[in-house]
């Protein structure tokens, strides 16, 4: 059990890392999130690793709740992250219940790079960022080819050298955090006979 907390520390000195870089850049470049924006965090494909949510599954484990949210999570059919609170009817708006634990991947998002077919530095860029701000948009795309954005595959790289096994498949957030939620409650119960 032990040696999961030491791996989700390190995960979260480097996803403080990676947020600062992901967010320093969205600012640099004018690239802003809607305030209260959930769209991200209701679109049914936003995939993580295990590795990305084991911090939160230690955290649930930590206060009581890893159980019960197992449970409940099994029971979740809305398309979108279990752990998003919406706070308008049409569920556009809301945030991240975890906030502290979030993945990597809710990390990078907004805007960040990918390589295209041919090798060229591509910009992945949130729908409500495109339409709120076009100019910053054009302006960021057109300077591609001097300034690289952050690259998501780095990061997520990063990740993966922290314990492969655990971070060498994505899969939907809820099936991660199944998985990592698993995986502490397995090593806490074999945990317990070693005492």
């Amino acid at each position: 059990m032990q040696q999961l907390r030491d791996t989700a520390s390190r995960l979260m000195i480097l996803n403080d890392e990676i947020a600062q870089t992901y967010s320093r850049y969205q600012n640099d470049r004018k690239l802003f999130c809607r305030s209260g924006c959930g769209e991200c965090c209701l679109h049914p494909g936003i995939e993580a690793s295990v590795l990305e949510m084991l911090p939160l599954a230690l955290h649930l484990y930590d206060a009581g709740l890893a159980e019960s949210t197992l449970e409940a999570l099994q029971q979740h059919t809305q398309d979108g992250c279990f752990f998003y609170q919406a706070s308008s009817e049409d569920r556009k708006s809301g945030q991240c219940g975890v906030y502290p634990y979030r993945p990597a991947v809710c990390r990078m998002f907004g805007a960040a790079g990918y390589r295209g077919r041919e090798g060229e530095v591509l910009l992945s860029i949130c729908k409500v960022i495109r339409a709120d701000e076009p100019e910053a948009v054009i302006a960021t795309e057109q300077s591609l080819s001097s300034e690289t954005p952050p690259m998501m595959r780095n990061h997520k790289a990063q990740i993966a050298q922290l314990d492969y096994e655990l971070s060498k498949e994505n899969m939907p957030i809820k099936q991660a955090t199944e998985a990592a939620l698993e995986k502490v409650l397995t090593k806490a119960y074999y945990a317990s006979f070693a005492e």
